[in-house]
């Protein structure tokens, strides 16, 4: 990516779209205020900045109230990995609600998206890691909930019932429920909430950016692996139900680990016979260039794997819980068989929502665009590592198209600009007034996470953008 001068940002969010008339409602933004709750927004925000209220959505934009333009360039929330109202899905949510809207798969029911959509991700995973059993959710949080109770059920039916905990990493998120919530990193999360369920226990991340041992890869000893070795042997392996982990950490700050890291996370695993989550909710479906993101270390074998987000690509809440066979057999073989698997959720295996995910793949597949996101992930990193020339973007990371920056205050000492949390905060801001959207998260960075449709013509208008709201970011925060 040839870049010898600055390129002035075209002035975006302006332009009106032309389509079917919107109702708009003089006071839908002071409903809103008075109604709604908005997750992870502070209820004083709404009193100083009305909602951003999005009306519309097509392919990479969408539009608002006022029918200014927008650059999605976080695919909503990690999710939508074929775009906003792509056709062929919609098409299949309409179908299938015209059959069958809803039924309960409880107690043996069932309906014919579901199997075929549990028969499709069997085929999608190497057939030597056995994971051929799923069940679907609303979402990551109750995928990992789910996925949680069946590590236990696992053990404890064949009478390890010492075998309960759960590790994971700091810096990690795993979902809102309250066992999700013990298990994220992300210490915010458990604020007061006390008490967290018992039995969750994190170790270190291989977060080489801000490693907290002080070590530089890949001169480093892997603290971060012997840490967990540790945790295991100071907790006892007989207490250990399972390791839950993200292939990539993404609300933590995009962390992709190194090529070591993984095989040797199996390992250790298996030597202490440990069950491995690994948690694709936001890797999965082609995110980082591979359909799922274990495949870029190979012989990274889940013996379960938590998926959503991209697996309707945001259209129907959907998410899926998969396990290895064994797992489900042995539930099968020891469970009292005048007792049922004491689990489930309302809409689990629903129908309109499996019918959207099995639209979803077949538009991933048919339009390469695993492929391509590999492809124009690399174009991505180019571009967003032009922008370490601003004293304030500290590092550059990511993997497909998976990406962040860490804003730095000190690049020397990788300290934050203080207040903490106010560069990612301003930059989003920044950036939304010229017309993208792109999210702030933990570890004061920012991702970009486009859908996976995105040309590179429509990268270089990020890179662009960001271009022209990091010099507005650092005059607000650095050069007062």
């Amino acid at each position: 990516m040839a870049r010898t001068k600055k390129r002035p940002a075209k002035k975006r969010g302006t332009r009106a779209y032309h389509g079917p008339a919107v109702v708009i409602h003089k006071n839908l933004a002071e409903l809103d205020r008075k109604f709604l709750i908005h997750p992870l927004t502070h209820p004083k925000d709404l009193e100083k900045h009305p909602p951003r209220i999005i009306v519309k959505g097509k392919g990479m934009m969408m539009w608002d109230l006022e029918g200014k333009e927008y650059l999605d360039g976080f695919a909503g929330l990690w999710c939508m990995a074929v775009g906003h109202n792509h056709p062929k899905i919609i098409e299949a949510v309409h179908k299938q609600m015209k059959k069958l809207s809803y039924f309960t798969s409880f107690h043996g029911h069932s309906s014919p998206p579901s199997i075929e959509l549990a028969a499709k991700l069997a085929t999608m995973f190497n057939p030597a890691y056995n994971l051929t059993r799923t069940w679907f959710t609303c979402g990551g949080s109750e995928t990992n909930e789910t996925q949680f109770k069946m590590a236990r059920l696992y053990w404890q039916l064949q009478g390890k019932t010492d075998k309960n905990k759960i590790l994971s990493r700091r810096f990690s998120y795993h979902g809102m429920g309250l066992a999700t919530t013990a298990a994220t990193g992300i210490f915010p999360f458990h604020w007061n909430i006390d008490p967290l369920p018992a039995g969750f226990i994190t170790v270190g991340a291989p977060y080489c950016y801000q490693c907290e041992w002080d070590k530089e890869y890949p001169g480093c000893d892997f603290e971060c692996i012997t840490d967990l070795e540790e945790t295991i042997k100071n907790e006892g392996a007989e207490t250990i139900a399972a390791f839950v982990a993200e292939p990539v950490i993404g609300s933590g700050g995009v962390i992709p680990p190194p090529k070591e890291y993984f095989p040797r996370v199996r390992e250790i695993c298996d030597k202490n016979n440990i069950l491995l989550i690994l948690d694709e909710v936001i890797t999965g479906f082609g995110r980082t260039g591979k359909m799922f993101a274990h495949e870029h270390w190979g012989g990274i074998r889940p013996d379960m794997l938590s998926l959503a987000k991209g697996i309707s690509s945001g259209h129907i809440p959907l998410g899926a819980a998969v396990m290895n066979a064994k797992i489900y057999d042995t539930i099968g073989e020891y469970q009292d068989e005048r007792m049922p698997i004491m689990h489930g959720f309302t809409y689990m295996n629903h129908p309109v929502a499996c019918a959207a995910g099995l639209a979803n793949i077949e538009v991933i597949e048919q339009e390469g665009l695993v492929k391509r996101s590999e492809e124009n992930g690399k174009y991505l990193l180019e571009g967003l590592r032009t922008l370490r020339k601003y004293k304030s973007v500290g590092d550059v990371r990511g993997l497909g198209l998976l990406a962040a920056l860490e804003l730095v205050g000190d690049r020397e000492k990788r300290t934050p600009i203080l207040p903490e949390n106010s560069a990612p905060d301003c930059l989003v801001d920044e950036c939304w007034k010229r017309g993208l959207y792109i999210r702030s998260s933990t570890m004061e960075t920012v991702a970009v996470a486009p859908a996976l449709i995105i040309d590179k013509k429509t990268i270089d208008r990020i890179i662009d953008i960001l271009d022209d709201a990091i010099p507005a970011m650092e005059k607000q925060l650095l050069n007062k």
